[in-house]
Order: C-alpha cells, then structure tokens, then sequence
C-alpha cells in the first residue's frame, strides 16, 4: 500500500510529465495553425480585426403626416400607428409613396 507521501510525489512527476506533454503539443498547434495562415495568406491583423458587416437600411413604408416619424414595417409597430388603427385608421392610410 502506497503511503501519503509516495502518492504525491507521483502526482507530482505527473504533473511534470503533462505540462511537458503540453508545451510539445502547443509548440505543435501552433505550428500547424501557422502553416494553415500562409497556405491561406492569413496574417494576424486578419484574426483581430473583425470583418465589417453592414446592416441593409430598409426604406419607410409607413408615415405619421403629423409627426414625420417612420416605420419600416418591420419589428414592433409603433405607437402612433398602433394608436391610429385603433382609432379606426388602416395602414395604407399611412403608407410611403
């Protein structure tokens, strides 16, 4: 039987043994991912620079004559149309050109 000290001088060396494990397969990755970057002409300002996504501006297809205010059509209705067609009003009355 193992005594308490024995077994934590095996967990030791273990550990010794993983992080040298450890280093030899992150000196690998890093190799590998390094040759993957120039066969594919990444370079490291390509990883921290997000790309830029640009949303589409959608156009109004509703107006509030009394306001000016906008809506697109998409997303929650807004509260002046909202209050209008409660009112007995329709969209089309408020629809853009």
């Amino acid at each position: 039987m193992s005594t308490y000290a024995a077994l934590q001088q095996q967990i030791a060396e273990l550990q010794k043994q993983a992080e040298e494990v450890r280093r030899q397969e992150t000196a690998q990755v890093i190799a590998d991912i390094k040759a993957t970057m120039a066969q594919y002409g990444i370079t490291v300002a390509d990883l921290s620079s997000p790309a830029k996504r640009t949303g589409a501006v959608v156009k109004a297809k509703y107006r509030d004559p009394v306001s000016g205010k906008e809506w697109s059509g998409r997303g929650i209705q807004p509260k002046w149309l909202r209050e209008a067609v409660a009112a007995g009003r329709t969209r089309e009355e408020f629809a853009v050109g």
